[in-house]
């Protein structure tokens, strides 16, 4: 595994994640596609074997479960001396105040129980999940700040908001000493390229780190258009967005030619294509299968021509903003 620097900083993390949103009790939470704890392990031990050592997991996934299956898994199968664990804070995780969100007393209290679910006394990336319009920005970042002084994080990352949101975001830890965002965790694949209009040129500006979610589109581009996953079937959010628009299934084709022209698979050939953009430091690929570890290792060593990749992209319509 040849591993690479997360945006700017000097942490060395593999150039794939292993998304964890596949991890977790499916009785639990509103996942049912989830793999169960015996299912899982098999999986995140292959992907450990195989050199990665970036795991991305959220504490909405699954209600928990998922952080917790994480934290033991990683605990049997590597040491955490060189696992980089990343996780989230914002979604809903009870009823009642203070149940979600982005304020002082949620994020110290959930970042805490975060922590005790991994098994483990520090993230390596802690990430807002979304924009909190909610709270003040000043609150949430100062907030973040002394968690990372607190010894219980290492870095900084945020999710998918709108470009003058992460730029303002920004400015503030900047004007105020506060430890900075490192990574931007957002939606971008071949049918969705609109954060190339806005957020890519600042995320280059400032040397943040990409993490791309969902690269593969949801498994779309990962198979011919018509057919359908049990995931996709039961994917609430999943459904909101991905559309019908024709110009979607044209680039689905795309792939699928580029794919039979080289005798590899569609997924190979996606993942290839949003790794090759200068500002991802890793796709966040969701591994339910041993054959999505093997294609998404396999793409690290494929390299696209310029005419497969103007194949790919001629097909591409402006897309409505989804995801946030």
């Amino acid at each position: 595994m040849h591993y690479v620097k997360l945006g700017s900083t000097g942490l060395d993390v593999s150039p794939l994640a292993l998304g964890c949103m596949s991890y977790g009790t499916p009785e639990r939470g509103n996942h049912p596609w989830t793999l169960p704890e015996e299912e899982s392990r098999p999986l995140i031990r292959a992907a450990v074997d195989a050199g990665v050592n970036f795991f991305d997991t959220a504490n909405v996934y699954s209600d928990g479960s998922s952080e917790e299956i994480v934290g033991r898994a990683l605990a049997d199968f590597t040491r955490r001396e060189e696992s980089v664990i990343a996780t989230k804070v914002h979604g809903r995780m009870h009823a009642g105040p203070n149940g979600g969100g982005l304020s002082r007393k949620a994020i110290m209290a959930e970042l805490d129980n975060s922590l005790r679910r991994l098994g483990t006394d520090y993230v390596d990336l802690y990430q807002i999940h979304r924009f909190d319009p909610t709270t003040p920005l000043e609150e949430t970042l100062e907030a973040l700040h002394d968690v990372v002084r607190s010894g219980k994080v290492r870095y900084l990352g945020a999710s998918s908001m709108f470009a003058w949101q992460f730029s303002k975001a920004l400015h503030l830890q900047t004007m105020n000493g506060w430890t900075r965002f490192v990574t931007m965790q957002d939606h971008y694949n071949l049918i969705n390229r609109e954060e190339e209009r806005e957020m890519y040129g600042l995320c280059a500006d400032q040397g943040i780190g990409v993490l791309p979610w969902s690269p593969l589109a949801r498994g779309r581009l990962t198979r011919a258009w018509d057919e359908t996953t049990s995931r996709s079937d039961s994917d609430e959010f999943g459904r909101t967005l991905y559309g019908t628009l024709d110009a979607d299934r044209r680039v689905a084709d795309a792939v699928g030619t580029v794919a039979d022209s080289r005798g590899v698979s569609r997924a190979q050939v996606a993942l290839t294509w949003v790794s090759r953009n200068p500002v991802v430091s890793a796709p966040i690929v969701g591994v339910g299968k041993a054959r999505h570890l093997e294609d998404a290792l396999a793409s690290l060593e494929l390299e696209l021509t310029q005419d497969e990749v103007r194949l790919l992209e001629e097909h591409y319509v402006p897309h409505p903003v989804v995801g946030f």
